[in-house]
């Protein structure tokens, strides 16, 4: 991008901070003398005259049979770091075979263009997955020796047939985990133990592969590797590649115009980010800079993409065919087809979700605009580095939503722009993670003794007892056999059970499913469901067959469920005693149930009625992180009574809101509960507590860092301009009680109370604490 007309306006009353990012040199290094010649030649013929120091320095650790991770910037040339290494081996090897894992299909697919692209003999690089017709799977597992695949085909696929992979298992010299920062929470703490079954039969066929790990710039990126790999790991971290100077701009929406002439601005609601993104996106294709827009969600993806068309052929007729929408649900020769027409300049616009956040090489883009804060700042600079043009200056642009986060983000910089990124959280203790586990390896090969230390050592004996206890495992003098004929059923992603197929009644279309934690409150009988724009009613939800029958209408009123939440306090793992104010991170049964719904006008959000529903409790047992504040300290603060639970209420959602700011999580991610007066606790309570069973990881890290989190939620609601609480501060998309009680002035009171008492760290307390 060399021109700054190709640049959305940035001196628009909508930016609110610019950060200018320096031009970097690179420093290159000899080929080491260990590579293969013929992969030496193929990277130079692809231009590569010489490789940055980082890669040469975490490929020849790998070559030495060193686990290393490779932990630099988008863009930096990690694959060449893993690539030099595999490579060399297969060809110096003929027996060697190695393994890829990518967590998305179109990562697999792009390196596996690049490592065929090099035009080797005998590597035969093939991707396994679940696009892989199967009268080409038994030629991979027989012939190819670099296959490329994902965790999930690796957990459901080859470990359980490892019996036709044994040659293949034998002969792994090196196992490739790309990407590893994604694997973060349930999903990351299903991935450390898939891992752990894979090096188990690999030790039982005679294989001892070597660990590359590729990552985002992290915090730790060692420790964290290591946990996803059950081995010790060495962090290469120093990124010796060049870098373009890169202009980045925070952006938020204007407000609306008022309703009404007496309406107060802070009373307004501000612009849609999508439409704001679809604008950005229009003005920059119309002077020809070629973006790429990252939208959250696959309906947002379609909406900004449409929106930008439209537009662009109101200016331009005929422009609007060169911007598409990309994101998961596609099929793969469609992916595949966008992604070829992006890198060969076909496409000027790109309107996807994060499925192309990760590793895909896409080359020549000018700008990046990124449509609300994506949860962690390895993700904000993992989509911001795909601008970029060989060094060309570039542009990134964060659009901030209508939420607590992102208000907070674009009022303060120093919260993105030069701190380190987020330490990966996962928990492969978790026992909901590690019990399943274990059962799935029990199944591929009888759980000996030796074999429990690699999957944690006490809490694996632990969970092999429980098992034997429950009768899914039998104890034999050989170790521990699966009980059951078929395979056990386990989800990597810990979506909490079969998703719901949404069918249409009338023609028996499957429209689409959603996840089962979610269908209670998207599906329930009544509910609005939105398919590619179009509008549907649920006629029925089947829970027990997992399907909600819809027919499609246009109603001019929208469905907001209402549900009710308990919460139990079932054990105290630490705590710090502040004096009035208690912190505690501890075991919490939770019993949700969807119990209403409201219909509300479309434009007015006038309540029409509230219906009642019929839907079973569930109930999850997980880990929390929980305040208390006496009623002393309150009242001192200025929190009169009656304020009380809308005060407790507002600092909640505000503190879910902004809990994605220091751990690796997104607010979907986690819940709440308050009261005025909990029964385990006898004191006003504030739980903020993981939405998965057994917990992922993120109450720890927000009891770890209470006073930096919690000082960020009350910054976010003090600085927001509304008299009484709104979206961006202490509003909640997901709140079941719809967003009331909330009372602003006392969330700040509240959490006043709490930072006033509370130490910067918290000092662990012995775990026979009491609960209040």
């Amino acid at each position: 991008m060399t021109s700054t007309a190709h640049r959305p306006q940035l001196d628009s009353p909508s930016v609110t901070h610019i950060e200018r990012l320096p031009a970097r040199p690179g420093t290159t290094v000899d080929w080491p003398s260990w590579a293969d010649s013929s992969v030496v030649a193929a990277f130079r013929q692809r231009g590569i005259a010489a490789p940055w120091a980082h890669q040469v320095t975490a490929a020849s650790l790998a070559f030495d049979g060193t686990h290393v991770v490779l932990a630099t910037g988008t863009g930096s040339g990690k694959s060449l770091g893993y690539q030099l290494p595999v490579l060399s081996r297969l060809l110096a090897d003929p027996r060697a075979t190695a393994l890829y894992l990518a967590p998305a299909k179109a990562l697999a697919a792009d390196q596996l263009r690049a490592v065929a692209g090099l035009g080797l003999p005998d590597v035969r690089p093939a991707t396994y997955d679940g696009d892989t017709a199967r009268e080409e799977r038994d030629w991979i597992r027989q012939h190819s020796r670099f296959v490329l695949t994902n965790p999930d085909m690796l957990h459901h696929g080859m470990l359980p047939g490892h019996e036709r992979w044994a040659s293949f298992l034998r002969r792994l010299a090196y196992v490739v985990i790309d990407e590893c920062h994604a694997y973060r929470g349930v999903f990351g703490s299903h991935v450390a133990h898939v891992l752990r079954r894979l090096r188990r039969l690999a030790a039982r066929y005679g294989g001892a592969p070597t660990f590359i790990l590729a990552s985002a710039t992290s915090g730790d990126p060692a420790e964290t590797a290591s946990r996803l790999a059950g081995v010790p790991v060495t962090a290469v971290t120093e990124d010796a590649s060049p870098r373009g100077a890169l202009t980045f701009a925070l952006w938020e929406p204007p407000l609306l115009p008022p309703a009404a002439d007496d309406l107060p601005v802070v009373s307004r609601e501000r612009r849609s980010a999508l439409r704001e993104t679809a604008d950005l996106l229009t003005d920059a294709i119309v002077v020809g800079t070629r973006t790429l827009a990252f939208i959250r969600s696959r309906r947002g993806a379609e909406v900004v993409a449409a929106v930008t068309r439209r537009q662009l052929d109101e200016a331009v007729p005929g422009l609007g065919d060169r911007v598409a929408a990309y994101r998961a649900g596609y099929l793969k020769e469609d992916r595949r087809e966008i992604e070829r027409q992006l890198l060969a300049g076909e496409l000027l616009g790109l309107a996807s979700t994060n499925a192309l956040e990760l590793g895909v090489d896409l080359v020549g883009l000018d700008a990046v605009l990124i449509c609300g804060y994506p949860g962690t700042r390895a993700s904000l600079w993992q989509q911001a580095g795909r601008a970029g043009r060989a060094g060309e200056p570039a542009l990134a642009v964060l659009v901030a939503r209508d939420d607590p986060l992102d208000t907070y983000l674009v009022h303060h910089p120093s919260a993105l722009f030069g701190r380190p990124v987020e330490a990966t959280v996962l928990d492969p203790g978790n026992p909901y993670v590690l019990g399943p586990q274990l059962c799935c390896a029990a199944s591929e090969a009888p759980l000996t003794a030796a074999d429990l230390d690699l999957f944690g050592g006490d809490p694996a004996r632990a969970a092999v007892h429980g098992l034997v206890e429950a009768g899914v495992l039998r104890k034999r003098p050989s170790g521990w056999y699966w009980t059951h004929t078929g395979r056990p059923d386990v989800d990597l992603r810990g979506t909490g059970g079969a998703p719901v197929s949404v069918v249409e009644s009338a023609t028996g279309r499957l429209l689409g499913t959603v996840d089962a934690a979610s269908s209670h409150a998207m599906l329930h009988t009544g509910a609005v469901h939105l398919h590619q724009g179009v509008s549907f009613v649920v006629d029925d939800l089947d829970l027990d067959d997992a399907v909600a029958l819809v027919h499609q209408e246009e109603p001019d009123w929208s469905t907001h469920a209402r549900d009710v939440t308990d919460l139990s306090v079932v054990s105290v793992r630490s705590y710090v005693n502040a004096g009035p104010v208690g912190l505690f991170l501890g075991e919490v049964d939770v019993t949700n149930q969807v119990v209403s719904y409201q219909r509300r006008r479309i434009g007015s959000g006038e309540v029409i009625d509230t219906r009642p529903l019929d839907l079973p409790p569930r109930e999850l047992r997980t880990v929390a992180v929980w305040f208390t504040v006496s009623p002393r300290a309150l009242e001192a603060a200025g929190v009169e009574p009656p304020d009380l639970p809308g005060a407790l209420h507002a600092a909640e959602h505000a503190a879910i809101g902004l809990l994605p700011l220091i751990a690796t999580c997104d607010r979907w991610d986690v819940g709440g509960l308050s009261t005025a007066n909990h029964t385990d606790t006898e004191a006003p309570t504030v739980f903020v507590y993981d939405g998965h069973p057994g917990g992922a990881g993120f109450a720890e890290r927000a009891y770890e860092t209470a006073a930096e989190w919690l000082r960020a939620t009350r910054a976010a609601i003090a600085a927001c301009g509304c008299e009484s609480g709104c979206p961006s501060c202490v509003q909640s998309p997901k709140c079941g009680n719809g967003n009331n009680p909330l009372h602003k002035p006392g969330a700040v009171a509240v959490l006043d109370a709490v930072l006033a008492a509370l130490p910067t760290a918290p000092a662990t307390q012995p775990t026979t604490a009491p609960t209040h």
